[in-house]
């Protein structure tokens, strides 16, 4: 089984790192799996001037997965856009197809107290956000800045979903929510909008073919709202590109640290993309300070969703809570005062608590 490592920009290379680390350790345990290395991102352009050049993709297409660090950094914002690390990212999703963005938020006992919420709101959350990824207002055409017929410069993007677009989102969540607490809540502004009035009428449709499952509607900004609220209402929440984009990384402040959330990226035949959701973070890269642990998660779901390996799985995630139940901490969800370790201390424990 082939993994293509991509690790990118900022502190894609550390926390990356670990993660290889730790598929390397189960490697030599028996585990068959082989890994391969290519450049993305800011990295790629800096070198061969495209963020997502041939040979990457070449990795990528041979490959059964992709563990994928992080693209992006100030410099390159000057760049023509089509240049900029982050299309690389896109172009990968839209190559791929990866349609489907698993994005779970689970709050480990030992985390609850770190969360900006209250202990006993997130106690116990484990909520699946499943992110639409490859349609939606950042894909659209037309989009554009222009100038009027009054002479005004106007910037504009197209919000389009198409049926089978929908269709299959809605099935991925309806087919998750029966593996989970049977619950999803189907995100959209049917009020406002008339591409999610569509998505709402093309859910309802597709939940016909799931009695078993409940299905509510709720409009994106009260949705905002009740993850702060009580966010332990939800199961799977379903929603188009830009609504998950955004609800995703406010349920990861739930959890105390957009440092803990891995997330997953699937097309309809299982392959996938997995990253950490958090960015390149350029502040703090090259400092030993961020932490790997959403990637290590990563990684785990790269085992259990695209490589059928789930007793391996299993193990990297169980070495994450023991490491978490020992008190090791980086410093985006140590307590205040409290000591912290690095990004490499911190792949250390891991593999110390994979036994």
């Amino acid at each position: 089984m082939k993994i293509a490592v991509l690790a990118g920009d900022g502190i894609g290379p550390e926390i990356t790192a670990q993660a290889v680390r730790v598929l390397q350790a189960l490697a030599a345990g028996g585990l068959d799996i082989h890994l391969e290395s290519a450049l993305v991102g800011g990295a790629a352009v800096d070198v061969c001037g495209d963020p997502l050049p041939a040979e990457t993709l070449r990795v990528c297409e041979s490959a059964d997965a992709i563990l994928f660090g992080a693209v992006g950094g100030p410099r390159y914002d000057t760049l023509p856009r089509a240049q900029r690390p982050e299309q690389g990212l896109l172009r990968l999703r839209k190559h791929f197809d990866l349609f489907a963005n698993l994005r779970p938020a689970v709050v480990y006992p030992e985390l609850a107290h770190a969360s900006t919420l209250k202990a006993e709101v997130v106690a116990g959350l484990d909520l699946l956000i499943l992110r639409e990824l490859t349609g939606d207002i950042y894909f659209g055409q037309p989009r554009g800045i222009r100038t009027t017929e009054s002479g005004e410069r106007e910037g504009f993007d197209t919000m389009r979903y198409t049926e089978s677009e929908i269709r299959r989102i809605a099935h991925s969540a309806f087919q998750a929510a029966r593996k989970r607490a049977g619950r999803v809540c189907s995100v959209d502004k049917a009020n406002v909008l008339e591409t999610t009035q569509f998505w709402r009428d093309v859910v309802t449709e597709v939940h016909r073919d799931y009695p078993d499952v409940a299905l509510s509607h709720m409009y994106v900004d009260n949705a905002a709202m009740q993850l702060i609220r009580n966010p332990k209402q939800f199961d799977v929440i379903v929603t188009g590109n830009m609504f998950g984009d955004i609800l995703s990384d406010e349920a990861s402040m739930l959890t105390g640290s957009i440092g803990m959330l891995p997330s997953a990226s699937l097309n309809a035949k299982g392959f996938g993309m997995y990253e950490p959701i958090h960015g390149s973070a350029p502040d703090i890269a090259g400092r030993d300070v961020a932490n790997p642990l959403a990637t290590i998660l990563s990684a785990a779901m790269l085992l259990r969703y695209s490589l059928d390996q789930a007793a391996a799985a299993d193990r990297i995630e169980a070495a994450v809570r023991r490491v978490l139940a020992q008190g090791l901490r980086t410093a985006d969800i140590a307590d205040a005062g409290a000591p912290t370790i690095g990004t490499r201390a911190m792949g250390d424990a891991v593999l110390a608590a994979l036994g």
